[in-house]
């Protein structure tokens, strides 16, 4: 078994195979299990031994009756009435140790109120058929060379469903299923120590080209599995602001395209212009400095800065249909607080995970020197992870909290922060409980609305 054997290979002490050539096809005999034994993305499908993880049943594809579900992109809670089974804090983190990350462990001992309320395990992560259909196909045909960065063989589905190596896992995540065209409206806040923040509200649209049905083979989509356009709605000193890009699969046929322009610039006039800083260790737009690039939706980009390593499969304690933060009734003031989000309203599951590091290659370079990484089996997001710093200290830590978004069907980050533990700070993106909900049938969008003369035109609007 594939899977097995790469479990087996970080046993025995670390990845075993180079991504240097194309890797081989899975025999016909183990793509078979997809639906079987394993989930139609390559999860297990039975629960852990203590029962803590539950099996997989087919997972939440529709709204639960009697939770108030209106079709207007704002998911009400279907587990509201789950009582918190245990929380974790400083005081008993010894305890669960195991289930912990050092991320977890970290904002623990920085912060002594900083606590996870932990409630009962639900697989809830579910796709439409078409998405494991070809997720199936994908099984048989899937390869990956060229240093972990030539894709082949894919299409809208989990590109590796029985993942031979860490590249695999990570791409996995960078090509997870998010629909096909998406809008939303969303905050942002890089609180003060004190708590004192200014939201940053963006409106954004995305046409996810890997997952259209049109697409007839890989090749198709000439290198981009994205695009993506972002227009800054307030405060009034950045209302205006509009980014583009084009999110390129493979660095060596390509490099990420983004164009932007930005207002209140006084040394110039207003214009669109190609910009590079959308990329790798850059900061992160609306991030007060304290996130790259990369880490938009918690990694995103090209893998080639780092060699990438599976060092296991492990049950960790993760942020998980915490729907409860994402609630139209909560104001931002609600969730921000001084050090760290309001841990009362993110709820806590135990899952399976794949953990996978990356050291950054000697001939590279980046603000981060080493990063591990949490890919939940279910859904292939990355749910968490910690980021060092060039001493090998631990500078960052990163958390996604995943919903199901039982209409569409499918399961990513409804919202996402990165605390950095230097600065006693963190960012926080994609709140929306103050928005609009999310609009995954955005079918306004066109091809022509993702090129620089869409930037000019808003520009000229205004």
């Amino acid at each position: 078994m594939r899977v097995s054997v790469l479990l087996a290979a970080v046993a025995a002490g670390g990845l075993f195979a180079s991504i240097a050539g194309a890797q081989a096809e899975v025999p016909e005999a183990q793509a078979a299990r997809l639906g079987q034994d394993l989930t139609p993305v390559g999860a297990e499908k039975a629960g852990n031994a203590d029962g803590s993880i539950p099996a997989w049943t087919g997972g939440l594809t529709s709204a639960p009756e009697g939770i108030g579900f209106k079709g207007d992109g704002v998911y009400p809670d279907p587990f509201a009435s789950d009582p918190v089974l245990f929380t974790v804090d400083k005081s008993n983190a010894e305890k669960y140790a195991e289930t912990l990350t050092p991320g977890q462990k970290a904002m623990m001992a920085a912060y002594p109120d900083y606590k996870l309320n932990v409630y009962q395990s639900r697989r809830t992560c579910a796709l439409p058929q078409a998405v494991y259909d070809a997720t199936r196909k994908n099984a048989a045909t899937a390869s990956l060379g060229g240093g972990g960065d030539s894709l082949s063989g894919i299409l809208m589905g989990v590109p590796y469903p029985l993942p031979f190596n860490a590249y695999e896992i990570v791409w996995n995540h960078n090509l997870r299923y998010r629909g096909y065209k998406l809008a939303r409206t969303f905050a942002s806040a890089a609180p003060t120590r004190t708590g004192y923040f200014t939201p940053i509200i963006v409106k954004d649209e995305a046409i996810f080209d890997y997952a259209s049905p049109e697409n007839k083979n890989f090749e198709q989509l000439d290198n981009v599995s994205l695009r993506y356009i972002q227009e800054t709605l307030s405060p009034a000193r950045r209302a205006g602001q509009l980014l583009l890009v084009h999110e390129t699969v493979d660095p060596k046929k390509g490099d990420r395209r983004s164009w932007q322009y930005t207002t209140g610039n006084t040394n110039s006039a207003p214009r669109v212009q190609r910009t590079s800083a959308v990329a790798y260790d850059n900061p992160q737009i609306y991030s007060d400095a304290m996130s790259t690039a990369d880490s938009f939706d918690v990694f995103s980009g090209p893998l080639d800065h780092y060699n990438w390593t599976v060092t296991g499969r492990e049950e960790r304690l993760v942020a998980y249909n915490s729907y409860k933060l994402s609630a139209p009734n909560l104001k931002y003031t609600d969730i921000i607080k001084a050090g760290h989000l309001n841990q009362d309203l993110i709820r806590y599951e135990k899952h399976r995970v794949w953990a996978v590091e990356a050291a950054l290659k000697p001939t590279e370079r980046h603000v981060y020197h080493r990063r591990v990484a949490y890919f939940d089996e279910d859904g292939g997001n990355m749910v968490g992870g910690e980021l060092y710093d060039a001493r090998g200290g631990l500078w960052r830590v990163q958390e996604a909290q995943i919903i199901q978004y039982y209409d569409v069907p499918t399961c990513f980050n409804a919202s996402d922060v990165v605390y950095d533990l230097v600065e006693g700070r963190y960012v926080v993106q994609n709140l929306k409980n103050e928005e609009k909900g999310v609009d995954f049938h955005a079918d306004r969008l066109t091809d022509g609305m993702f090129v620089p003369d869409e930037l000019r035109r808003r520009m000229n609007k205004r």
